[in-house]
């Protein structure tokens, strides 16, 4: 018997926009997970979830997806371009995935929203905080839920990082360094066709930004980056290698914390693991250290490591495994994260009567770990590096962005330059 007095036939419907990689790696598996074994909560019962439909630039991936996935997700609606996502908002779906290069975000997301979907998009959620204003506004006023997928905030380390700060165990943190180091294959291949222009600090720095800014609150007050060019692009274009982002955030007592946060897209691919990711946090009594590859197993395969696959298995995030009970699973903080999205699309939708509604979008509306309303930090130091990095582009090198400083809510200021440039007026 159901215990939440349903019947089993309650349906949620999602829709793809980008089907590159990170579908591969996430929304592929939880897709498959859900069309396999539907999706439980007590909340509501028994639900299935489908991919009803995609939307890409060629459709290419998404048919070679339809081939190779008979039996594993039901049929889809593959549109293209022009106008794919408004094609695919034409079918009836209930919530929207975009996970399409990150400066196409805003674009995709208003215009899901503004259709009265539900929306989850990739981090970064969008480049400028009058984005993220915009979107914010669309989403209350069309009832939905509009989220960000935050997956390293579901890395069991670092959840037991946070629990030990919110229950007062590791006090008052005084500075962090945090590095996340990605293979060439990342920029030159799986990424080639976007990152001209972009940088691999919004790309990946974003998420030690949410990690510091979701587990030690306090108030982001200034942001400097510099970086590296050369080997993906020109030395004096747009393009970066590599990115070195600095944040002091203020607290409540009025000291202050530094936070480094190095990130890179050009190591060599026969690094040993599939990323370098590692964290230091000093507290006023303790220290945390984090490494992704220390924390898991070596392996060595003739004719295979490190290429076809690594030494270092990141198995927390995405693995495939053979369960003891014999069945092929796909499973990970990466794809949880996404579990829990639905979950969160599933009360408001399942969870009761019309008339409490808006009782239970409110209550999904206050996770800030996901919610746009509590990306407004992130979003901002996201801003500030971005304008930062194209005036050194333009030769104004070793600029500083200020928050909610008497000039604006992000103020840029420039060597030499007394005026600041006011990126975002309103206070962050």
């Amino acid at each position: 018997m159901n215990p939440a007095g349903r019947s089993n036939n309650q349906r949620l419907r999602g829709g793809m926009v980008g089907m590159g990689m990170i579908f591969d790696e996430t929304y592929r598996p939880f897709f498959e997970n859900a069309f396999r074994d539907g999706l439980y909560d007590r909340r509501f019962g028994v639900c299935e979830v489908e991919l009803a439909a995609v939307a890409s630039r060629t459709g290419s991936r998404a048919e070679a997806y339809r081939e190779s996935s008979l039996g594993k997700v039901g049929d889809f609606q593959s549109f293209v371009e022009p106008n794919s996502i408004g094609q695919l908002l034409d079918v009836d779906v209930d919530f929207v995935c975009i996970a399409t290069p990150d400066d196409r975000h805003f674009a995709a997301a208003k215009a899901a929203l503004e259709a009265g979907k539900h929306v989850l998009i990739e981090k970064p959620s969008v480049l400028s905080l009058a984005e993220l204003d915009e979107l914010e506004r669309i989403a209350r006023d069309k009832n939905v839920l509009a989220k960000i997928v935050y997956h390293k905030l579901f890395d069991p380390d670092h959840k037991k990082l946070r629990t030990l700060v919110h229950d007062g165990v590791l006090n008052h943190v005084n500075s962090g360094y945090c590095t996340l180091l990605e293979p060439k294959l990342i920029s030159g291949s799986q990424f080639s066709e976007w990152i001209t222009g972009r940088n691999p600090g919004t790309y990946v720095a974003v998420h030690y930004i949410k990690l510091i800014d979701f587990t030690f609150g306090g108030r982001l007050k200034r942001v400097t980056c510099s970086g590296q060019r050369g080997i993906v692009g020109p030395s004096d274009g747009p393009t970066w290698d590599s990115t070195q982002l600095r944040m002091v955030y203020e607290y409540d007592d009025g000291r202050e914390a530094a936070f480094d946060i190095h990130t890179s897209w050009v190591t060599p691919d026969n690094f040993p693991g599939y990323v370098e990711q590692e964290v230091q946090f000093r507290f006023d009594n303790g220290v945390w250290n984090g490494h992704s590859r220390k924390r898991g197993v070596e392996c060595t395969v003739e004719g295979k490591t490190p290429f076809e696959l690594k030494n270092s298995m990141n198995n927390h995030y995405n693995g495939t495994f053979v369960e003891p009970y014999g069945e092929r699973t796909q499973r990970g903080y990466g794809i949880e994260v996404l579990e829990r999205f639905v979950r969160e699309v599933g009360f408001v939708q399942l969870g009761g009567s019309e008339a409490t509604h808006a009782d239970r979008l409110a209550q999904m509306r206050t996770y800030h770990y996901n919610e746009l309303s509590g990306d407004r930090q992130v979003v901002a130091a996201v801003e500030a590096m971005e304008a930062i990095l194209a005036e050194h582009v333009a030769g104004n090198p070793e600029c500083i962005v200020k928050v909610n400083d008497e000039a604006g809510g992000l103020a840029l200021y420039k060597p030499g330059v007394s005026e600041p440039e006011v990126l975002y007026s309103p206070e962050v």
